[in-house]
């Protein structure tokens, strides 16, 4: 199975893309990891709300395929502890799927329709993050999960 975390622009802050860089090598050693961006919308600043999570929801969907499995990162999704996650994790890499998708939104969120089209809702926090920030929290507990699946002393309870 193959893991991407899906996200609307690009990762700006040095120590962010240097932390995501650091993790992304980690996890080579356990399941293919990526990132994918895509562009932000032109013009969001002279849009509402609405029609910039319109337009970014129409670049998501049109990013999936019908085989992925769809996961947003919303703050209304389920919250796991980290080793609830790698039990997560475990579940997506034995079901026969080729690829889940994590997606994290713009700043106002998802769209109707791509609410729609997700299978799942995940939330990192009761706390709101910075949308590059969740990428590298993002990246580290794919990797700390891999390694508690494998019994790998990087997790302590």
């Amino acid at each position: 199975m193959e893991i991407e975390l899906l996200t609307i622009g690009k990762t700006s802050i040095g120590f962010v893309e240097n932390g995501i860089g650091e993790y992304t090598k980690r996890l080579k050693h356990y399941i293919p990891y990526s990132i994918r961006s895509l562009p932000d919308v032109k013009n969001a600043s002279r849009m509402d709300q609405t029609r910039q999570k319109e337009a970014e929801g129409q670049r998501i969907i049109d990013s999936l395929t019908p085989s992925d499995f769809v996961v947003l990162l919303d703050e209304r999704g389920k919250q796991y502890s980290s080793v609830e996650f790698s039990s997560f994790i475990e579940k997506q890499m034995v079901s026969g799927r080729r690829k889940t998708v994590f997606v994290v939104g713009g700043p106002y969120g998802f769209s109707k329709e791509v609410y729609e089209r997700a299978d799942s809702l995940l939330s990192l926090s009761k706390m709101t993050f910075n949308h590059e920030m969740v990428r590298l929290f993002f990246t580290e507990q794919i990797y700390r999960a891999m390694t508690i699946l494998r019994g790998e002393p990087y997790h302590h309870e």
